[in-house]
């Protein structure tokens, strides 16, 4: 068996299957993790997201920013965006049941025996293991819950921008989802600059890539993550970064995990 983790796809399905035969994806061997983001931007939302569904265990999805916007808009809790694409999905004959299974993914899945942490987007300095564990499960079973839709009422907002333990309610449900879903740079307490989207480098002082502060709790995690496609492609120091960018007609990156690490990314054909 192999397994493979998989950056960005946002509905660039056409790309996701170059990419999985080029790896040579066998569904009743192979495992394939996904690093969020399985819609929106790209063409085909809707086969991106039938096609993962239907490999059942063996598929492994975090939610990203762009899955649970889609959540949110099916809830009633957000309006299309201009640059939108996945009407398909709402208007599809299973929309029910797609969302209804998109919405019971996790925001973070760790493999123990792999020792890998699969998150959309960053981690707090604040946060080992365990506390993002926690953190993520929390969200988790609001989404899972009965009063979901209450949770995308007060899901946006870049405020509060740092963590706390003191956080409660509302106010800490969006700031674990803004670092788990939106972050890229932060300073070395944890506060995001959330409208900071350029590659390491353009971010105004003092801030940093949430991978870079220094003595962050994370350091010995190994952590697979996607949503920085200026960042693009990325492996040090325990992290392994895989939005190459395939919506922009850059590439989709597949990370082989059950070996010594090894990347394979093809070229994109750009699915606007």
């Amino acid at each position: 068996m192999s397994i493979y983790a998989i950056g960005d796809v946002q509905g660039c399905f056409d790309d996701l299957m170059v990419l999985l035969d080029h790896i040579h994806f066998n569904e009743q061997y192979d495992q394939l993790w996904f690093a969020g983001d399985l819609v929106n931007r790209g063409p085909k939302s809707l086969e991106t997201v039938r096609f993962i569904k239907n490999l059942g265990e063996k598929a492994v999805v975090v939610l990203g920013n762009h899955d649970l916007h889609l959540l949110a808009m099916a809830s009633g809790n957000r309006k299309p965006q201009k640059k939108d694409t996945f009407q398909d999905i709402l208007d599809a004959e299973d929309a029910d049941e797609l969302l209804t299974w998109l919405r019971h993914r996790p925001i973070l899945h760790h493999d123990p025996t792999l020792g890998y942490t699969l998150i959309h987007a960053g981690l707090p300095p604040q946060w080992n293991l365990d506390m993002a564990l926690s953190c993520a499960m929390e969200v988790e079973t609001v989404l899972r819950g009965t009063r979901y839709s209450d949770f995308f009422k007060e899901m946006y907002g870049n405020e509060p921008s740092v963590w706390s333990d003191s956080l409660s309610g509302h106010e800490r449900l969006r700031v674990i989802v803004n670092c788990l879903t939106r972050m890229r740079f932060c300073d070395g307490n944890g506060r995001i600059k959330i409208k900071e989207t350029g590659p390491p480098g353009s971010q105004p002082s003092p801030y940093l890539p949430w991978f870079s502060i220094p003595k962050r709790a994370s350091l010995n995690m190994k952590i697979i993550c996607g949503h920085w496609s200026t960042l693009s492609y990325y492996a040090a120091d325990g992290i392994f970064a895989l939005d190459t960018g395939c919506v922009w007609g850059l590439g989709l990156t597949a990370l082989k995990l059950d070996t010594v690490p090894k990347r394979i990314t093809i070229p994109c054909s750009g699915c606007k």
